[in-house]
């Protein structure tokens, strides 16, 4: 490698400064985004914007927010997937779900706890799609599930654009 290839590609005492920086952005508006992503679906499922649920299949229209995908689960997981389909504990524990992690990402204050439950709920949904379709592997819920772990484990995703500095300081520990 010549000394010119080496040079153009070290990094300046500038770059170790504006990396992290940048990083912490693009980590806290990819925290909003996925934020968004499970708050709309909450809104979407309990008021039945005509999205992914109409309105007829609203929950505040007596729909459950998990039977259309729970209950169309096949594969090796499909009897305990389709077995939880419908029951209100379980719509009520989906859809707190969705609505306590949107909010928990958008605006930063608790979102450590916000992006692992999302990761899990993420998992869940893998269980649910197994076998995969698109890879044998791979699919949309373990890649949201490592972009969401990624983020509960560094700080300056919580704290840039949000509440996370705030309520680092005033949260119980556990929930930090």
């Amino acid at each position: 490698m010549s000394s010119a290839t080496t040079t153009a590609t070290r990094l300046t005492a500038r770059d170790h400064e504006v990396l992290p920086v940048a990083g912490a952005w693009m980590l806290a508006i990819t925290r909003i985004a996925f934020g968004f992503y499970f708050l709309w679906a909450f809104l979407d499922k309990t008021f039945g914007l005509g999205y992914a649920t109409p309105g007829e299949r609203a929950w505040i229209n007596g729909g459950s927010p998990t039977t259309g995908y729970l209950s169309g689960v096949e594969g090796p997981l499909a009897g305990f997937y389709n077995g939880m389909a419908g029951m209100v504990v379980i719509d009520w524990l989906f859809m707190l779900g969705l609505l306590g992690i949107g909010v928990t990402l958008m605006t930063g204050a608790g979102a450590r706890v916000g992006a692992l439950a999302g990761a899990l709920m993420y998992l869940f949904m893998y269980g649910a799609a197994i076998p995969t379709v698109t890879n044998p592997f791979l699919d949309d819920h373990l890649t949201g599930a490592l972009v969401l772990l990624t983020i509960a484990a560094i700080p300056a995703a919580w704290s840039t654009l949000g509440l996370g500095d705030w309520w680092a300081r005033t949260a119980p520990a556990a929930l930090r």
